[in-house]
């Protein structure tokens, strides 16, 4: 019941599958919320979320569906510009760089032009599908993903805050998530005494190959420095025996690497320190026997990597070996196709800090205990934004452990915010050890719907999944906000219902949960202090171990709690987000991602379509042949007030009448009617949608539209069906 993932190849990087804004309308600078002034990483620069600029364009989300391009987006919602249309930020810093979050359609790719207080700017933003939609089919439950992707452009002048900077579809469909603005220092002087690539012919230009000028720098520079200069240098294969060196850019804008594997190695004598430059390869897909990291193996004891600009890769830093005393501070990790930083056995005593993750295809950072186990290392004061196929921050086995400090948002199937795991993935496996301290962190919009389990995820999950959890886990200082369904999770999720004891969860504060705040589902005990919760979903706590009959889990009351007293009475179902309390958001859409059939369809225009959250797909239903129906399960009984029916927004579709019924069910198989048959005009001139009130009080868990006639052609259709408890 409870698998997440087949076994990597050697591990096939955890496919627990599972993103940074804190909400629409909001401008978001990526440090702590006010609750937790440590929590997150300082950063150089400062988001704004596209759904609160100015645009032209459509608003797309919120959505927590798997698949969709809302769901992806940080704060769930995204803007999508038509060619020609555009979304316009306010400045919120000086400013002489921009990075934009951005999706266009698979196999597209095309520009945005950027206006600067009404100026256009001779630079453009080269946009492409080449480096998303990824599919990895090997890994249950996961879909195509990984939709979204980054570009950056040094704006040639400097914007103040307050100014307006917009930017413009030119050739292509661009939905935009997010854009950073940075005020990026000058380009750094080379330091006295080093060794400079270009002097062993290194081409910055990017037109020759300077793979062997870059190993002569390194062997010359033994115990000193190897300057990489500005400017763009192309290596054809990786680095090898580097050891007591310096690598050294002039910035991460400045000095750029284009190669897809930088240093690959089993082992180094260490005091290795890669610094101030960016290394972004031509990763285009996932593939796990395929060395294809910005560091893969070990860099060696007392090394470091930091301010790093590291894009488009399999994985950032996947590290083996001995890499004790590690440090990596100050980096930004961005659009891998698997983890971010993975730290796998034997590391002792490593420091992963102050980071900025963005667009991870795995656990964005990830401790695994393999073969030896990994000790006294930690992640701390890191941003973590849209993993989209696994946790924020996953610990795998390790002893003395810690977490602390992290912001974690908008994860995305399979996984959770944080995960402290006995997933072992293959052998041999040194499980949770000692003490595990998870301290001072913020989860935000974090855990996910299982698809393996038809199941929700925590936004943080304590699992044992292979083996029983004996180290003592401390979780303190925890803010969650806004999870789609659990606040904290325990779990076996192997289903051999192995306990997770030596739990305490001291001094959390959980806002707007979508279920419950504690989802209990192994046998064990943990002990609650001081955890306060407002805007519960559902009910305080769901308490029903898997397998049945596997044993309890205790809840000790240590004092202090509040706002989470009640239980979920019936182990029978899992409690749908908003179910038992009334919704936390009445304008949430019922309908989105729910399981929909009809009486027939018309070649690709299947029913899952009128309710996946993109107006510009539809179902159409068998031509020629009325009445035709559609069907959602709402998953539960809700109290429905209003429904909103959408043909696709653009002017190619002609306006029409179309003849439904509204009828409802609360077993799925009696109908009555709740709206009878009436025409309803869709006109693209005033957004090809239609509102349907419905009577006060329609209770029903399955709604069903029948189509009895169209005046603009010979079937039901809808590109969205949603529906709303608000009236």
């Amino acid at each position: 019941m409870y698998g997440t993932s087949t076994p990597r190849s050697a591990r096939r990087l955890p496919a627990l599958a599972a993103t940074v804004a804190l909400g629409a309308g909001m401008l978001v600078t990526l440090t702590a919320p006010a609750a937790h002034a440590a929590a997150g990483a300082n950063l150089p620069f400062t988001s704004v979320e596209a759904e609160s600029a100015t645009t032209t364009g459509t608003k797309i989300g919120p959505d927590h569906t798997q698949g969709t391009l809302a769901s992806e987006a940080s704060g769930r919602q995204a803007v999508r510009l038509a060619s020609g249309q555009r979304v316009e930020f306010t400045a919120p810093r000086a400013a002489n760089a921009l990075n934009v979050s951005y999706t266009v359609p698979d196999g597209q790719s095309g520009t945005l032009d950027v206006y600067v207080n009404g100026t256009r700017l001779a630079r453009t933003l080269t946009v492409t599908s080449k480096y998303s939609y990824v599919d990895t089919g090997w890994i249950a439950g996961a879909k195509t993903h990984h939709f979204y992707d980054n570009a950056r452009l040094l704006l040639g002048q400097n914007v103040q805050a307050g100014d307006k900077v917009a930017l413009v579809a030119t050739n292509v469909q661009v939905t935009v998530d997010v854009a950073d603005f940075e005020q990026v220092a000058p380009a750094a002087a080379q330091p006295a005494g080093s060794v400079s690539v270009t002097a062993r012919g290194a081409d910055p230009t990017g037109q020759g190959d300077s793979t062997q000028a870059f190993r002569d720098a390194v062997n010359a520079a033994q115990g000193g420095v190897v300057w990489i200069p500005p400017g763009d240098y192309r290596l054809t294969s990786a680095l090898g025996g580097v050891q007591n060196v310096t690598l050294q850019g002039a910035g991460s804008w400045y000095s750029v690497v284009h190669s897809s594997s930088f240093v690959n190695q089993g082992s180094s004598a260490g005091n290795v320190h890669l610094k101030d430059f960016a290394v972004i390869g031509e990763v285009t897909e996932r593939n796990d026997g395929s060395p294809d990291n910005f560091v893969n193996g070990s860099l060696g004891p007392g090394s470091s990597v930091s301010g790093m600009w590291i894009q488009h890769l399999k994985c950032g830093l996947w590290l083996t070996g001995v890499n004790d005393n590690l440090v990596v501070e100050n980096n930004r990790i961005l659009d891998t196709t698997a983890d971010g930083l993975n730290l796998n056995g034997n590391a002792k005593g490593v420091r992963v800090r102050n980071n900025f993750l963005r667009n991870q295809g795995d656990d964005s950072l990830a401790m695994w205990s393999l073969y030896a186990p990994d000790t006294d290392s930690s992640f701390e004061n890191n941003t973590v934004s849209q993993p989209n196929l696994a946790n924020g921050i996953a610990v795998y086995g390790g002893t003395d452990i810690t977490v602390r400090g992290n912001l974690v948002s908008d994860t995305n199937a399979l996984g959770s915010g944080i995960a402290i795991s006995n997933q072992k993935f293959m052998d041999p496996f040194s499980p949770l050890a000692g003490t595990i301290t998870v301290d001072g962190n913020t989860l935000v919009r974090a855990g996910a719907l299982n698809p393996n389990w038809n199941h929700p995820m925590g936004a943080l999950r304590v699992d044992s999944y292979d083996s029983a959890i004996n180290a003592t886990v401390n979780i303190t200082d925890t803010t969650v906000t806004d999870s789609p369904y659990s606040a904290f999770e325990f779990v076996s999720g192997g289903g051999q219902g192995y306990p997770v004891r030596n739990v305490n969860v001291t001094g959390a504060t959980v806002k707007n949960t979508g279920t419950v705040v504690v989802q209990a589902e192994a046998q064990g005990a943990a002990t609650f202090r001081d955890v306060t919760a407002t805007g519960v979903g559902a009910a305080g706590v769901y308490n029903c171990p898997y397998p049945n009959g596997s044993g309890g889990f205790a809840l000790t009351d240590g004092g202090g709690n509040s706002g989470w007293t009640s239980t979920w009475s019936d182990c029978s179902t899992w409690p749908q987000p908003g179910q038992g309390n009334p919704d936390p958001d009445p304008n949430r859409n019922l309908a989105k991602g729910r399981p929909a059939t009809a009486t027939g369809s018309q070649d690709v225009y299947t029913p899952g379509k009128a309710v996946d959250g993109d107006a510009n797909s539809y179902w159409e239903s068998a031509n020629n042949a009325f009445p035709q129906s559609l069907t959602v399960d709402l998953g539960s009984s809700q109290t429905v007030r209003r429904l909103v029916l959408k043909l696709p927004p653009s002017a190619a579709w002609g306006a029409r009448t179309q003849t439904v019924a509204v009828l409802g069910s609360t077993d799925g198989a009696n109908y009555t009617t709740v709206a009878g048959a009436q025409g309803y005009r869709f006109d693209p001139a005033s957004g090809n949608s239609a509102t349907v009130a419905l009577p006060s009080g329609t209770g029903l868990r399955w709604l069903r539209l029948t189509v009895t006639g169209n005046t603009g052609w010979p079937a039901g259709q809808f590109s969205e069906v949603e529906a709303y408890t608000a009236p």
